[in-house]
């Protein structure tokens, strides 16, 4: 199989003279946690080595770029949103939403956004534009998915010593086969997402309807 080879993106604004940020999401898959995103705004006369999709490099090598990029970016923000919210609006929209939370928090008036994936932030203020595979094709993104991903993942481990039966510093909150093994034995905690299939489904095997409240629920 040919390795697929991703166009180099162009940016339509001189990122010399406008200010141009990058953003991304992380944990949209998890049965549990947080959506995370960040949004950065890179200094163009400063480079970063080993900027890149955050899927693709190491955890080591995320902890070791996290730092360097929020001390080396003109400015950078870190939005989220709840399983309250993911289940409520949809992760889509949700990952949207953590995204404007995260250029609002960066505080930085910008020009243009670039996203990672095929859908654009709305009601910005700013110009916005979708990137697909942005992650690995725009240095804004990748170091806004870097920072996502660090960060979500210390939001795992956090819940894994509060609760450390669920092992969520190894599989992250993905429905990984050990996990959902775990989760037929255990508490459905409030940090999960209760819309998501595998999630629902274990919620009405433990609370099935009864059927009188059903025809109430119907008529």
């Amino acid at each position: 199989m040919s390795k697929i080879i991703l166009e180099p993106y162009i940016c339509p604004l001189d990122e010399t003279i406008y200010k141009v940020c990058g953003a991304d999401e992380a944990g949209r898959g998890p049965l549990m946690g947080n959506v995370v995103a960040a949004c950065v705004l890179l200094d163009p006369n400063r480079e970063i080595e080993g900027l890149n999709d955050s899927k693709k490099i190491t955890e080591k090598k995320r902890d070791a770029l996290e730092p360097l990029i929020k001390q080396y970016a003109l400015g950078y923000g870190i939005g989220q949103c709840t399983p309250e919210e993911i289940d409520s609006m949809n992760i889509l929209n949700a990952s949207l939403e953590a995204m404007k939370r995260a250029y609002l928090n960066m505080a930085i008036s910008c020009n243009l956004m670039l996203v990672d994936g095929n859908k654009v932030v709305k009601n910005l203020g700013i110009a916005c534009e979708a990137v697909v595979k942005g992650d690995a094709r725009v240095r804004q993104i990748a170091a806004a998915s870097i920072l996502a991903k660090v960060e979500r993942d210390r939001q795992m481990y956090e819940l894994d010593a509060k609760y450390p039966e669920y092992q969520f510093a190894k599989h992250k909150g993905y429905p990984t086969k050990a996990h959902l093994e775990l989760l037929q034995n255990l508490p459905v905690l409030d940090c999960y997402r209760k819309s998501y299939g595998p999630v629902k489904k274990i919620l009405q095997q433990r609370n099935p309807v009864d059927p009188l409240d059903a025809q109430e629920l119907w008529g």
